[in-house]
């Protein structure tokens, strides 16, 4: 109960300090962010609101201002099945990849934020 309350707790001042901190969107013109939210729209990135990696994530994803949908995987059993069932395992994040060949799972959050900085750092 105690380790619960601590981990949460933490896990709040974490998400507050990211708030205080993020980083400021990148500018695109309105057709290069156009282009980039039609190839954003086949992502998903399945993760847990407090998760360090999954705030780093998030972080990436503000800073090149993609949208990409958001399915947590903790608190909503449609999500964290799909994670599973598809993905392979319930480990966050995790993004999904959906393109015309297939769809990929991509863990880590490392690999996660290489993939978007080489795919639309530059768009």
């Amino acid at each position: 109960m105690i380790v619960k309350a601590l981990r949460n707790g933490l896990g709040n001042i974490i998400i507050f300090v990211d708030f205080l901190t993020r980083p400021a969107k990148m500018k695109r013109s309105a057709e290069d962010q156009a282009e980039v939210e039609r190839a954003a729209a086949a992502l998903s990135l399945y993760q847990f609101r407090a998760c360090p990696f999954c705030i780093k994530t998030r972080r990436t994803l503000h800073k090149l201002n993609l949208p990409v949908t958001l399915r947590d995987a903790k608190n909503n059993q449609q999500d964290r099945q799909t994670l599973l069932e598809q993905g392979g395992k319930i480990q966050v994040p995790c993004l999904r990849i959906d393109e015309a060949g297939g769809t990929t799972w991509l863990y880590d959050s490392k690999a996660i934020d290489d993939y978007l900085q080489e795919r639309f750092a530059a768009a």
